[in-house]
């Protein structure tokens, strides 16, 4: 399985992203998980990373403050010289928002919550 320098979980719900911890860590896709229950916390934490360190970021879409899509708007401001992989991670069964996430070249998957070991790894066959 394809390994990344960072995994960032970005989910206002605790029990998520403490449960998606763990499912990640099991996968061994890498030592660095990281939580944030905002996404401005996980755009200022990007600013730590090199360049090069290669993230994958799952980004919740409903969140108060920040969303999903304003995420994704302030990522592509700020980062797009970065060759980050993004994944939606949404309890949303909406068409329109799938459809909209495609319009992110970004985004590289959209998953529905819960995040289960199978979810995982098969989007983890696309990078490899």
């Amino acid at each position: 399985m394809v390994r990344f320098d960072a995994v960032f979980l970005v989910d206002d719900d605790p029990i998520n992203n403490l449960i998606n911890r763990r499912l990640l860590g099991k996968t061994g896709i890498s030592d660095r998980i990281e939580e944030f229950l905002g996404g401005e916390d996980a755009l200022e934490k990007i600013n730590e990373l090199k360049p090069e360190d290669s993230l994958i970021i799952f980004l919740d879409i409903n969140m108060p403050v920040l969303n999903g899509w304003e995420f994704l708007n302030k990522y592509l401001d700020t980062y797009s010289h970065r060759n980050d992989k993004i994944i939606i991670l949404s309890s949303s069964i909406d068409f329109l928002d799938r459809q909209k996430a495609n319009g992110y070249p970004i985004v590289s998957g959209f998953l529905e919550k819960p995040l289960t070991l199978e979810k995982i790894s098969s989007q983890m066959e696309q990078y490899t």
